[in-house]
């Protein structure tokens, strides 16, 4: 028989090939068809089945080649349809390992440099600190939003808190003119950048080569809190970002023109992305004051915003829009290299996505108008130390949320009994008004830089009038000196430090308009790191803080 104009193989020759089968489809398979005019032919299945075309006494015979016959189209298909699964698997991991290299090979990261372990706040349990950076770098974006080729700098800065139950999470906005001590940093390349005593927040990241690494170590002196990973994103991220969760809603209660953020947008509910929401988070001038803290609320906002649309079942259940995300997320992050991978950045998520969207709190740090500069801004205090130590504490800002139970002696996140200091404890501080309480910081310890240091955790705590002083001989303990009449504020301070109640002792040549004078010891890394971890934690947030919750869709830039 030859070859229709269907394609038809011939009976001569080798077995003809299965017909073509596609499972993933449930594609019907195309049925045979002979040349015009002939007759069907009727396979040997179907003859020995209808008892039709056997020869003359040869049935059984012909049953027996019928069955073979079977057997033998079986087995061909077998072979063919085991070869595509074989080949579907080996393509699918191949596509796996494709996507997995693909995205490790978008991840930028940085070993930050983060010096003496004994100078960091210590951990105090399960609980997870993120430092997420918004770079105002404007590296290959040309001259479209201004300072172009600018390497960045800390522009917009959150420190994330998530509990150690995973229940709630607290964010900390940052505000990039809050004037701050940068310490010492170190760069990967072993380039050492001196510190500033008083420098805008933002001028920890950039400035002299500083790196994320310097504004990780800026954070941990300003608040005491021991952060574990930084992640960075700068202008293109908030566009590529925005893009792939499909546009992030937002809210404005008026209509906005801001000439310099290129924002036009009238009032009422917008979806925005890419340049928009590029826009919108960086407006201020048309908002509010016009200043860093009234766009502060439009940052939480967006957030707020995209973790929602990013948590939202549309996007987890879409494989291409969370391909769409993953890749534009490993795009646009630099972290460091503590989470330099997918499977670590899942983890990571993974973690954070346990938190109930209504049990994230954002808030802004406590500040004032910083008397010498109107332009720029002062931690207020005690508010700051207040709510520094809240986060410290794992407490959360979320109204009614419980309060952390307390460790237990057994976890090894606990301080055991054998870890205590051997002097006695100083007893609970008495109420002292520690914002006019003046300390003078000199240090004793032989070790450059304890002194600042010292002032910072003080200045966080509420002690706005603590200030350093010349060097004093080295010594093995620290020591609070106090004039008469001032032996309670001696004790607060010490209380504060996590120094035993013997360090504090009163100074025959101070006098009674002097203040308290703390010289620190060769001891002053260990009281560092006692009073870094909370024992008396503030248990309510500031009167009037600022705070926003990430499921308040009502919420709207002014």
């Amino acid at each position: 028989m030859q070859q229709d104009t269907h394609g038809v193989t011939p009976d001569a020759g080798p077995p003809p090939p299965p017909e073509p089968f596609a499972p993933a489809r449930g594609i019907p398979v195309q049925r045979r068809r002979t040349s015009a005019g002939a007759a069907p032919e009727r396979s040997a299945e179907t003859a020995a089945a209808s008892g039709a075309g056997l020869p003359p006494g040869g049935g059984r015979a012909a049953h027996r080649r019928a069955r073979a016959a079977r057997r033998n189209r079986r087995r061909r298909l077998l072979k063919w349809t085991g070869g595509l699964g074989a080949f579907v698997l080996v393509a699918g991991c191949g596509g796996a390992y494709y996507a997995y290299q693909h995205l490790n090979n978008n991840i930028t990261t940085v070993k930050v440099q983060l010096g003496d372990e004994a100078e960091r706040p210590q951990p105090v349990g399960d609980d997870l600190n993120i430092l997420v950076i918004g770079t105002d770098s404007r590296e290959g974006l040309g001259r479209s939003y201004g300072d172009e080729g600018s390497a960045g700098h800390a522009d917009t800065t959150l420190l994330f808190h998530v509990a150690k139950d995973r229940t709630n999470a607290t964010v900390l906005s940052i505000p990039r003119d809050l004037m701050v001590p940068v310490p010492d940093c170190r760069t990967p390349d072993g380039k050492n950048i001196p510190g500033e005593s008083r420098t805008m927040f933002n001028n920890s990241l950039g400035q002299e080569g500083r790196d994320p690494g310097c504004t990780w170590k800026t954070v941990e002196k300003m608040t005491g809190i021991r952060v574990d990973h930084f992640v960075m994103v700068d202008f293109e991220a908030v566009k590529t970002l925005s893009t792939a969760v499909g546009g992030v809603e937002v809210c404005a209660a008026k209509d906005i023109n801001d000439p310099d953020s290129h924002l036009k947008m009238s009032k009422g509910r917008h979806v925005v992305q890419g340049d928009e929401a590029l826009a919108f988070v960086r407006t201020r001038h048309a908002v509010g004051q016009g200043g860093d803290l009234t766009r502060i609320p439009l940052q939480q906002q967006f957030v707020s915003s995209m973790i929602r649309s990013i948590k939202s079942s549309d996007t987890l259940t879409n494989p291409a829009k969370l391909w769409k995300l993953a890749d534009a997320s490993t795009k646009a992050l630099t972290v460091d290299s503590g989470i330099n991978s997918v499977d670590k950045l899942k983890d990571l998520a993974l973690d954070v996505s346990k938190v109930d969207t209504g049990n994230i709190t954002f808030a802004t740090v406590p500040v004032l108008d910083d008397p010498a500069d109107e332009n720029r801004l002062i931690l207020k205090q005690p508010d700051a130390g207040q709510l520094f130590s809240m986060v410290a504490g794992d407490r959360s800002l979320t109204e009614g949320a419980a309060a952390p139970a307390p460790a237990s002696p057994t976890s090894p996140a606990a301080p055991t009994a054998s870890a205590a200091p051997t002097a006695p404890a100083a007893p609970a501080a008495p109420a002292v008004d520690v914002k006019e309480q003046r300390v003078t910081v000199r240090n004793g310890s032989g070790t450059p830089g304890q002194a600042q240091q010292t002032v910072d955790r003080l200045q966080a705590k509420g002690y706005a009038r603590a200030a350093t002083s010349a060097n004093a001989p080295v010594t093995a303990t620290t020591t609070v000196s106090h004039p008469a009449g001032k032996a309670a504020e001696a004790a607060a301070l010490a209380t504060a430090l996590g120094l035993p109640a013997d360090a504090v002792k009163a100074d025959p040549k101070l006098g009674a308009k002097d203040g308290l004078v703390l010289v620190l010891g060769k001891d002053a890394p260990a009281a560092a790191a006692a009073a870094a971890t909370p024992s008396a934690q503030a248990t309510e947030a500031p009167k009037d803080l600022q705070r926003v919750q990430a499921d308040d869709t009502d919420v709207c830039a002014k």
